[in-house]
C-alpha cells in the first residue's frame, strides 16, 4: 500500500521516495569482518601495520666497561606481523633476513622505536644506540653517573620493508649486568604511517 500524504492542495496523493544517487566507490577491498589489509588503507595510515614489544627474561653476561654490546631480548609480550627475532641466530620473517634480536618489519613505513636498559647494580654513565642494518642510526643517553641506572628513549625510523632491521645496544660505565625485567630492559616498535 503506498504512503500517502496531504499535498500543498489538500489532496491525499501517493508519497514517491526516490534513493539518491551516491555514485559507485572506486576500489574496495575487505578481506574479513574486521579490517581492511594494509595496502587497501589511505594515504599516511598506518592500520595494521607491524608492532612489537620484547625483554630481556634471561640476564645475559656481564657487559663490558665502554664497550656497545647488543642487547638480548628473549621474550615477546606481543608480535604482530611475527617481524621481531628473539633468538641468537639470523632467521628469515615474513621474507625478510632477520639478523639475532632485530626487528625487521615486511611492510615499508615510518615506526616509533623505542627501549630502555638497567644496570643491576651501581649508578654508572649509560648510552642506549639503535643501530639500523648494522650501524649506528640514533643514541640516547644519561651520562650522569652520580645518579643513572639506567635510560631509555624512543626514536621514528624509514624502514623499507624489505631489508631494513634495527638492533637495540648498550653501552654503560661498569662491568655490570643488566636488570632482567619487562619494566627495564624492553625493546619496542610499532609502525606509525605508511612509507
Amino acid at each position: 500500500m503506498p504512503i500517502s500524504t496531504i499535498g500543498q492542495n489538500g489532496l491525499n496523493a501517493p508519497l514517491s521516495l526516490t534513493t539518491p544517487n551516491l555514485g559507485t566507490p572506486s576500489a574496495l577491498v575487505l578481506t574479513n569482518a574486521t579490517g581492511l589489509p594494509q595496502a587497501g588503507l589511505g594515504t599516511n595510515v598506518a592500520g595494521n601495520g607491524p608492532a612489537f614489544s620484547a625483554y630481556q627474561s634471561t640476564q645475559q653476561p656481564t657487559l663490558t666497561a665502554n664497550v656497545g654490546t647488543l642487547i638480548l631480548f628473549q621474550t615477546e609480550e606481543w608480535d604482530t606481523g611475527g617481524c621481531f627475532n628473539n633468538t641468537a641466530s639470523t632467521v628469515t620473517l615474513n621474507g625478510v633476513s632477520a639478523p639475532q634480536y632485530s626487528f625487521a618489519p615486511n611492510v615499508a613505513g615510518y615506526y616509533q622505536v623505542s627501549g630502555g636498559v638497567a644496570v643491576a647494580s651501581s649508578n654508572v654513565y649509560m648510552i642506549v644506540n639503535i643501530y639500523k642494518n648494522g650501524s649506528l642510526y640514533k643514541r640516547y643517553t644519561n651520562t650522569n653517573p652520580a645518579v643513572v641506572s639506567s635510560v631509555n628513549g624512543s626514536i621514528l625510523v624509514n624502514l623499507n620493508g624489505t631489508s631494513d632491521y634495527v638492533q637495540l645496544y648498550c653501552q654503560q660505565g661498569g662491568n655490570q649486568q643488566l636488570v632482567n625485567t619487562s619494566d627495564v630492559t624492553y625493546f619496542q616498535a610499532a609502525m606509525v604511517r605508511s612509507a
